[in-house]
């Protein structure tokens, strides 16, 4: 393909947009229920530290809200820049669910995220812990409605065609279609464990300066043990992903296996270099009949290969997408259960352990990304699957109209990330310093 094909570079775009953008509301999402325990762990107790750790990680999370916020919007504006058939053919399904996230979740966000900021000390103790709870409330919300309609791109249901126009016939089919539950469950599973590697790497961070304040140690271990029991859910829930994903989109998991052949007895295939040209896997490392096992449940059960499937996801990316996920989920698995060994039962943790932590501060983000990809990549050459493909939804464009926005793009979001982690960090240096002011004299980010 042209490097420089309209449709190719509209998808650069929007993948870019969503790269950028997906990561911010992960944390929200995770950080807004951390800060409702931190403040309900304050008001059960009156102990300061609970409010010290509110206090401090408020600001990431209102940092990352608006990052989240300002991210969203330009995605939203590409459905009627570059993907005008997407909404001509699924509008009615697409625009109902995005405006119940509007009026359902921004908005209580919005509403009650100033009392959550500034409020403390203008409102009552149980005012702002029901903001705080209302926030965390309207973040899951979000994804939920999202997730909704991700999911519909995906496994569709619930509509019928006329005139070339999907209308609905059941909202319920439309969202809690066939892959909603495990899309959802593991996409908040990804983000608890985005926001726990968060606040396990900087207060790991902190540990590392020094930094023995009540308020990090209490972070340090509510990260590192829900990472702890995440991780084996997520797992579990990731492998009936995949069941789900083999009976609704059986030519995404045949790419994310590396089958090639329809066979029985299909191994697991380790590591590879797929070859789009020959159709075939190079210096393959694989385990014999493992994926017809985890797949089907028999150990000679057959599964579909590439081959058999005129329309199918580029299998390279999507392939090493998907290993990507998987290998950084179990590098989570082995550092969140030493680290919680050491403690809960060395009391302390190590200098060593510390440094792992704060390398993988943003893991989460790794993992996310790839799975991501495998999702939607896995999706190709469909954006509605089954129903309307990429090519039919993408506008004209002109080439070097988009090229030039999404070198503008890239650039800025480049930026920003950059700013964001280097904010972070900031934020952690200035605590070690003890220049964030005492939880008795805090009243808001205003007093900061």
């Amino acid at each position: 393909m042209d490097a420089l094909d309209p449709l190719l570079l509209a998808r650069l775009q929007f993948a870019a947009n969503v790269t950028f953008h997906i990561l911010f509301p992960t944390i929200s999402i995770a950080m807004g229920w951390f800060l409702l325990f931190f403040k309900t762990r304050f008001v059960a107790t009156g102990e300061p530290h609970w409010m010290d750790a509110y206090q401090f990680w408020i600001k990431i999370f209102a940092l990352t809200f608006a990052l989240g916020v300002v991210s969203g919007i330009t995605m939203s504006f590409q459905f009627g820049t570059n993907w005008p058939g997407f909404m001509n053919t699924v509008g009615n399904v697409a625009g109902p669910l995005l405006a119940y996230e509007v009026l359902t979740a921004f908005f209580l966000e919005a509403t009650f995220l100033g009392i959550m900021l500034f409020g403390r000390g203008r409102v009552s103790e149980g005012v702002h812990t029901l903001a705080t709870w209302l926030v965390a409330l309207g973040t899951s919300a979000s994804a939920f409605w999202i997730l909704a309609l991700n999911s519909w791109m995906h496994t569709p249901a619930g509509y019928e065609m006329i005139n070339g126009q999907a209308h609905v016939t059941s909202w319920f089919e439309v969202i809690f279609n066939p892959s909603f539950p495990y899309r959802m469950t593991h996409m908040l599973l990804a983000s608890g464990l985005t926001g726990a590697f968060l606040l396990a790497g900087i207060s790991a961070y902190r540990w590392l300066k020094k930094d023995r304040a009540k308020d990090v140690w209490v972070t340090l271990r509510t990260g590192v043990f829900v990472a702890a029991a995440l991780i084996p859910v997520q797992i579990l829930v990731g492998d009936m992903h995949g069941l789900n994903t083999l009976q609704h989109q059986p030519a995404k998991l045949a790419a994310m296996e590396g089958i090639w052949e329809t066979q029985r007895g299909v191994p697991a295939v380790l590591f590879a270099i797929p070859d789009h040209a020959t159709q075939s896997n190079k210096y393959e490392i694989a385990i014999p009949k493992l994926a017809s096992f985890y797949l089907t449940h028999d150990w000679n059960g057959e599964v579909k290969g590439i081959k058999d499937f005129a329309e199918h996801p580029p299998v390279g990316p999507v392939f090493w997408a998907f290993r990507i996920m998987v290998g950084v989920g179990l590098l989570m698995l082995a550092v969140s259960w030493f680290a919680g060994y050491e403690l809960k039962i060395k009391k302390t943790l190590s200098p060593h352990i510390s440094k792992v932590l704060v390398g993988m501060t943003f893991s989460g983000w790794v993992a996310l990304v790839a799975g991501w990809y495998v999702t939607e990549i896995g999706r190709q050459p469909w954006m509605v699957y089954g129903l309307l493909t990429t090519a039919q939804a993408a506008s004209q464009v002109p080439k070097n109209n988009i090229a030039l926005s999404l070198a503008m793009y890239l650039t800025l979001y480049a930026a920003l990330l950059s700013a964001y982690v280097s904010v972070v960090f900031y934020l952690a240096q200035k605590a070690v310093k003890g220049e964030i002011q005492p939880s008795s004299n805090w009243k808001g980010l205003s007093h900061v």
